[in-house]
């Protein structure tokens, strides 16, 4: 078996729960800008988080949820202008430090940096938001820690299609049995997954009745010494927090 070279790292609903308190209020500002009488309350947004992609999520949301809106003649370019305007309004939210990370991300991440351990993001989200997340919790300089920043419409097809981690590996010239994957979501495993990523979820409010059967472990968050996370499947060998010794065993064994 091959040795573990790097940690691949989804972003929303992993890293942080930017998706209930970040992403899902700036659309809602969004709208409220564009002067649309639109609103998503959370019970909504746990809903058309079915689908990946926030410009992709408003034709959901108007195809299955508001039929009866009259879409504007150019309508590519309206969603297009919606969604610049959510970048905007979740970027500012991060600014003001509005999302923190989960619990663990933090010391998993600084361990990793400290131990040469090579890191990737591979998200379906904007590389703006993605900047604006690492930026407001762990510093001007933190993307650069990571060695590819596979996000947005990078690639055609987003998750749950596995084209973002095959294409984020290629770019870091390895194999899917070098890497793995932390995601929180059906569609981030079924993405992992389907590229032959070993993974490890941490499950959050929206996607903890998802089915992570795929999954090496599933989690409730990483743990650290204060908060020791909850096992709710596979196997932890007695430990309580995912620190990087903990992440090759899993991996090593999984």
């Amino acid at each position: 078996m091959a040795d573990l070279q790097a940690l691949l790292f989804d972003v929303d609903g992993t890293l942080a729960d930017t998706e209930r308190d970040g992403h899902r209020v700036a659309f809602n500002m969004a709208f409220d800008e564009a002067g649309l009488d639109w609103f998503w309350d959370e019970s909504l947004y746990g809903e058309l988080l079915a689908v990946t992609g926030g410009k992709e999520r408003i034709r959901f949301y108007l195809e299955k949820f508001n039929t009866t809106f009259a879409k504007p003649e150019n309508f590519d370019a309206f969603v297009k202008g919606l969604h610049e305007a959510k970048t905007k309004f979740y970027t500012q939210l991060m600014a003001e430090g509005k999302i923190p990370l989960r619990t663990g991300v933090e010391a998993l991440i600084n361990e990793a940096r400290a131990q040469g351990m090579r890191m990737a993001v591979v998200t379906t989200t904007t590389p703006a938001n993605v900047t604006a997340l690492l930026e407001s919790t762990l510093g001007p300089d933190s993307e650069s820690w990571f060695e590819v920043i596979a996000a947005g419409d990078i690639v055609p097809a987003k998750k749950p299609a596995p084209d973002i981690y095959i294409w984020a590996l290629e770019q870091m010239g390895l194999t899917a049995d070098q890497a793995i994957a932390f995601e929180d979501s059906l569609n981030g495993i079924l993405s992992s997954s389907a590229a032959n990523v070993k993974t490890i979820v941490t499950i959050n409010e929206y996607t903890k009745e998802d089915d992570f059967s795929k999954a090496a472990v599933v989690l409730n968050h990483m743990g650290d010494d204060e908060t020791p996370f909850e096992l709710i499947a596979g196997e932890v060998y007695g430990r309580n927090k995912l620190d990087l010794a903990l992440v090759k065993e899993i991996f090593a064994k999984a």
